[in-house]
């Protein structure tokens, strides 16, 4: 089955700038510029590098092989092997690998905007337009009905592990968290694992994957944290961040997800919206004694946003489907594609530049002193708004 699009909508095809196979895997010939950021528990640096034979830019991670877990040593490996496995588009995976001494050296395109984590906190810090949402969203339904028809529940899907190249293509990455829903040659149902690093992806994560119980999860998980990553784009802030783990637990078992900031929504006629379920699942946890708190808790928070915003009738909707807390009542990836919400989308394929202003790429260092070797230290992130600090993973989460 194809899933490059003939419809005009973005990054349809693959272009020459993912192709890495004509790259040397000699560290001598790379020229690291400026760091991007850090991931893989603190343990890789992201550096945008030059290939100095051909002048090209490229994003290099190195791991430290020495000083891995023989788990983040296998994580390392089952990553290298699905980025053979995936070919999309809208996926960001690994084009090229290679080792030297104790480094591993993994090569993927550069994506110049960085990630949308970075665009909200750098240009966007009250939230993105809804033109500029509906295309970063469609190009992460798109990687995950890949990943779904493949068989796989991606568990990470975060503004983070959403990044955009200097041409408009929208990549999601992450890849450490996929999992295979295939056991003996059989597609199962349901799957039973926690992703690791967990802890971090907690805000993202749907009901019933962090319930853990006899049902399992499966690839609707992801549906719900597309929900979860829209209302991150809407106000540029995560929905639960500041809340204790058992109590994001319990609001989540509960149906509650205060996304959007504005009045109730308007009629939503021939959409046919479904009524989001707040009927109170008994978790076990005892939700009638911390009924009190979480009414507290939301009287004593601070707003999300500066003030409300009047939200399209269209994006309420397409937030009611994925965050439905029955995951059998949410779309599939492939469903949420012909949303009305996304019709918006390929007006905007041929005018990306004004869609994203203004935000603006990265471009090489003028000037760069040489640095043939990765160094071991995190430094200073290059990051397109200086007056915007960066948080310790840096611009560009490649985990």
């Amino acid at each position: 089955m194809s899933f490059l699009s003939s419809d005009g909508s973005p990054c349809s095809v693959l272009g020459a700038e993912d192709d890495l196979s004509g790259l040397s895997v000699d560290p001598a010939d790379y020229q690291l510029l400026s760091e991007l950021g850090r991931g893989f528990n603190n343990l890789s640096q992201v550096s945008m590098a030059r290939h100095k034979p051909s002048g090209r830019l490229v994003a290099v991670k190195n791991t430290n092989l020495d000083e891995c877990t023989e788990d983040e040593l296998l994580q390392l490996m089952n990553e290298a092997l699905l980025s053979r496995l995936f070919r999309h588009p809208n996926l960001l995976t690994s084009r090229l690998v290679f080792s030297s001494c104790c480094q591993l050296w993994v090569l993927s395109p550069l994506m110049s905007y960085g990630s949308a984590d970075s665009l909200l906190r750098s240009y966007f810090p009250d939230g993105m337009s809804e033109s500029l949402i509906a295309y970063l969203l469609y190009g992460v339904l798109r990687a995950l009905q890949y990943l779904h028809h493949m068989g796989y529940v991606h568990r990470g899907v975060k503004a983070s592990h959403v990044l955009l190249s200097a041409e408009g293509r929208v990549c999601l990455s992450g890849l450490q968290s996929v999992y295979s829903l295939m056991r003996d040659g059989k597609r199962m149902r349901a799957v039973f694992d926690m992703p690791q690093h967990s802890p971090s992806l907690l805000p993202w994560l749907s009901p019933e994957l962090l319930r853990q119980d006899l049902h399992g999860y499966g690839v609707k998980s992801d549906i719900y944290s597309v929900g979860i990553l829209a209302c991150e784009l809407v106000s540029g802030r995560v929905p639960f961040q500041d809340m204790p783990p058992t109590l994001m637990l319990l609001q989540k078992l509960r149906g509650s997800h205060s996304c959007l900031l504005d009045v109730a929504p308007y009629p939503l006629g021939e959409l046919g919206a479904l009524k989001v379920s707040r009927s109170g699942v008994d978790s076990g946890i005892g939700e009638s004694v911390a009924a009190g708190s979480l009414t507290r808790s939301t009287a004593t928070a601070e707003p999300q946003s500066p003030g409300p915003k009047n939200h399209s009738a269209t994006l309420h909707n397409l937030l009611q489907l994925c965050l439905q807390h029955q995951p059998e009542r949410r779309p599939s990836a492939s469903a949420l594609l012909s949303h009305p919400f996304f019709k918006q989308v390929k007006k905007h394929t041929q005018d990306f530049q004004s869609l994203i202003y203004p935000a603006v790429p990265l471009s090489c260092p003028p000037d760069s002193p040489a640095s043939d070797a990765p160094t071991q230290s995190p430094s200073t992130p290059n990051t397109p708004s200086p007056s915007t600090p960066e948080p310790a993973d840096g611009v560009w989460d490649f985990s």
